[in-house]
């Protein structure tokens, strides 16, 4: 690689995403720059997760609205440190009533502030104001307003202005450079879990590139990266936990889905 083309190829790719081209061109030219030794594979990899952030929506990416750890307006600071040492959050949403009336957002580093005090005094006096977005707002456009507003959470609302979920800048980042993970993080699942009766237990998340060798398996699609999308497509929505579907040999049961996604399908190979 010549000296100084690494940084031309830099300019060029941002002057492509200032002039809006095409997302097809804007590939064209990672890839091209990637064969040219002027990209490291890691780096081709999180500019393509980047172009593919305009495909995504918020609410596949975020918190589901049962699954947010939330504060109560009416909880003393104590107890909300409690919630924050389980958790291991940094923030935490407040709601007043119910989890459709988000009132603000409270951090950890605020409430350690009020418990060094004499007197800690009431909840509001740290609740920070928070972001609202619809669940449908394209993922890049989070981003960007991320960076605009230096936030680091939102609240996602449905159609009819109740609370569908949470979405954070570090779940953005993560669709760009993948998992991170912290001490508070609980272990992941295998996404590909042979079990005793001679079934396996396949997470939702498991890439079909994985499927043939790990348990023969063999599916390809131009659509979907993984099983949970494969089945989604098939079904051409999510399927309801208890559906099967008869596929390449193997009756694929989903066991735990929402309306959103598939979390877990036990597969069992037919006769």
């Amino acid at each position: 690689m010549e000296e100084g083309s690494d940084s031309h190829f830099w300019s060029k790719l941002s002057n492509l995403f200032r002039a809006n081209k095409n997302e097809d061109v804007i590939q064209e030219a990672i890839q091209e720059a990637k064969e040219d030794g002027e990209l490291k594979p890691d780096e081709e990899t999180m500019l393509l997760n980047v172009l593919r952030l305009s495909d995504l929506q918020v609410s596949e990416i975020m918190i589901p609205r049962t699954d947010m750890v939330c504060a109560d307006a009416d909880d003393t600071i104590p107890e909300i440190v409690a919630g924050f040492v389980e958790s291991g959050h940094s923030r935490m949403p407040v709601y007043r009533d119910n989890r459709d009336n988000i009132i603000g957002v409270v951090h950890a580093k605020d409430l350690l502030v009020a418990l060094a005090g004499e007197t800690p005094g009431a909840l509001e006096q740290y609740t920070r104001e928070v972001m609202f977005v619809p669940e449908t707002k394209n993922v890049l456009e989070m981003l960007q307003e991320f960076r605009a507003r230096h936030a680091h959470m939102a609240i996602a609302l449905d159609e009819y202005g109740g609370t569908s979920g949470l979405v954070t800048l570090e779940d953005v980042i993560e669709e760009i450079v993948g998992e991170i993970e912290d001490e508070h993080d609980e272990p992941r699942p295998e996404e590909i879990q042979p079990r005793d009766d001679g079934t396996v237990l396949l997470s939702g998340r498991a890439a079909l590139d994985d499927l043939g060798e790990a348990m023969g398996l063999f599916l390809t699609s131009e659509q979907v990266e993984t099983i949970g999308g494969y089945l989604s497509d098939m079904a051409g929505r999510v399927p309801a936990v208890g559906e099967s579907f008869d596929v390449a040999g193997f009756t694929l049961t989903v066991t735990e889905a929402d309306s959103k996604h598939i979390d877990w399908i036990v597969a069992q190979k037919t006769a």
